[in-house]
């Protein structure tokens, strides 16, 4: 057969030199990398990460060690796992691996703006500098908004009341009222409970979350190129995403139209006023896109993580109902049954305070954590990391490390409780990451 006259003979003997090519030159420019298993030409490790991709990583971790690389498609990634390696990667060599790794199903909707997903480090330190700030001055972690998550939990009760004892799932009035909070620290108000707002806003977070989580969202992350196109489950994260964006975009018009520059209401509001200053510097971060991506995300992680946290928190405590009883207990000890509660009674309450962490580190809501990507060359136990190369610290691995935690696989108050049953904190307490 004469080759030359063949096309399709001819094109097949192509892509076979080109995989051919990319699987010997993958594993020539290996260096000085850490051990992994032995890609396939495109697919990478594909085969080797079935199902749920943080036990497919477990299990490699058993046979290549605490560091290690895989191929993501064509992408290689190296996993950290246990407290010390994962504390060194977010603390101890911290601006070694500060830039944002690559999430491709985030990163083809939010295009490298906001504070959550850019990889443009200045634009990260101004935008988390400023958010810091703002939140700050609006009163997370003051006063002001422990009486606003007061208010909003007598409204909870009240909802939950309706139920007059019968049984019922508390997910969506516990999201409501958390989504009451964020409303009214992002956009200056709250929503009853049965509008339409809340249940499109919380409808949308939860899509976009669980699709994210399925396969196809695994896929996704492995071949962004090719799945960006290919119909599928994956495609409802952006249209979830889209309709959010659309909803806090005219949360901002809104805002545009009744700002007062001296009065503040909202963390939009100051945003709005911080472009207004800055409108004549070129290189300004702050600008509408990036205001737009930066009140999604907060928000978005926000409502999502606690919502779910607490969720999950019920349940457990309906599982083990002897430390619910040691709870109320201790409530009652301390708070009483006519009083609200408040942030001071914390420092009395050793017991509820190591369940409330023990519940947290048990759920390990972000098992995978946010993926990092190097700065610069750099040695990371024993190993040559070269420069952009994305690194997955696994907190799960954290939580769960033995050398840390006396009962690393269950749920047990007592690993944040002393031997005098006084609550003690735990270096190894990472249940979202770790602080710089």
């Amino acid at each position: 057969m004469d080759l030359l006259h063949d096309p399709t003979l001819l094109f097949t003997l192509c892509i076979l030199c080109f995989i051919l090519y990319f699987s010997l030159n993958s594993l020539r420019n290996r260096g000085n990398l850490p051990p992994g298993p032995t890609p396939l030409p495109l697919l990478g490790n594909a085969l080797y990460i079935r199902g749920d991709i943080v036990n497919s990583l477990m299990k490699l971790r058993e046979k290549y060690g605490n560091v290690f690389m895989v191929y993501l498609g064509t992408r290689p990634v190296v996993i950290v796992t246990g407290y010390k390696l994962v504390k060194e990667v977010y603390v101890d060599k911290g601006d070694d691996f500060l830039n944002r790794g690559s999430l491709p199903a985030w990163d083809q909707f939010y295009k490298n703006y906001g504070l959550v997903f850019t990889k443009n480090i200045q634009r990260w330190r101004d935008l988390r500098r400023f958010s810091l700030a703002t939140l700050r001055d609006f009163g997370l972690g003051k006063r002001s908004t422990e009486d606003l998550i007061k208010e909003e939990t007598c409204c909870l009760l009240a909802e939950l009341r309706k139920n007059k004892g019968s049984f019922c799932d508390p997910r969506q009035s516990l999201s409501r009222a958390l989504c009451n909070v964020i409303f009214t620290i992002m956009f200056g108000e709250r929503r009853e409970y049965e509008d339409t707002d809340i249940t499109t806003v919380l409808t949308c977070i939860y899509e976009t979350f669980l699709t994210a989580s399925t396969v196809w969202g695994q896929i996704y992350d492995m071949f962004p190129g090719l799945m960006k196109f290919i119909p599928g489950q994956h495609q409802k994260i952006y249209k979830s995403l889209d309709r959010l964006h659309q909803f806090v975009n005219a949360k901002v018009i809104m805002n545009q139209k009744t700002l007062d520059p001296n009065n503040p209401r909202d963390f939009v509001d100051a945003f709005l006023i911080k472009m207004e200053k800055e409108k004549v510097n070129p290189n300004s971060e702050f600008n509408m896109k990036n205001l737009l991506a930066s009140t999604l995300q907060i928000f978005f992680a926000g409502v999502e993580t606690t919502s779910t946290t607490i969720t999950y928190s019920l349940l457990i405590l309906m599982k083990y109902p002897d430390v619910l009883a040691k709870v109320h207990k201790e409530i009652d000890k301390v708070i009483g049954r006519i009083r609200s509660p408040s942030i001071q009674d914390r420092n009395h309450m050793p017991y509820t305070e190591a369940v409330m962490h023990e519940l947290q580190r048990f759920i390990d809501l972000l098992p995978t954590g946010v993926p990092r990507k190097t700065t610069k060359e750099v040695e990371f136990n024993g190993y040559t990391l070269p420069k952009d190369m994305d690194v997955f610290p696994i907190l799960t691995s954290v939580l769960k490390d033995p050398t840390c935690f006396k009962y690393p696989k269950e749920f047990n108050p007592e690993n944040f409780l002393n031997e005098k049953e006084e609550f003690q904190k735990n270096v190894a307490f990472m249940p979202l990451a770790a602080a710089q």
